[in-house]
């Protein structure tokens, strides 16, 4: 369960790669629009928060590149590699990246379900992230 809850911490963490790159001084984005193309709307991810959540270790989200499309910064945004349609040699959309079809499993997902059995406040439904007015 651990390290599912570290894979969904991680995708959250990567979804501020939709819109943002952290920079290069090392200073991670406060809050950032995840924009997709879901119709339901785009997501508001609060870096700062995801962060403090896994003890500001970048790694719990940020995984290592693979040799056959090489990071070009630390934490790069997850869209570099990760796009709408899985472009060769990447086999994950960047949907896929963050959580299933049904939104039941991957990072996002995981992590949430974990934090709500412990008894706190994680957003579970679709339309809990999800929303037309994040621009």
């Amino acid at each position: 369960m651990k390290k599912a809850a570290a894979v969904f911490v991680a995708v959250m963490i990567c979804m501020f790669g939709f819109t943002m790159v952290v920079q290069a001084q090392g200073k991670a984005p406060g809050v950032v629009i995840l924009k997709g193309n879901n119709p339901m709307g785009n997501v508001k991810f609060n870096h700062t928060t995801h962060a403090k959540l896994v003890g500001d270790k970048c790694e719990t989200c940020h995984h290592a590149s693979k040799p056959e499309k090489a990071a070009k910064a630390p934490q790069e945004n997850c869209q570099g590699c990760h796009t709408t349609a899985a472009t060769a040699p990447m086999k994950t959309t960047a949907k896929l990246a963050f959580h299933d079809a049904m939104a039941k499993k991957g990072i996002c997902a995981d992590c949430h379900i974990k934090e709500a059995a412990a008894g706190k406040k994680a957003p579970l439904k679709c339309p809990d992230c999800h929303k037309k007015e994040n621009k």
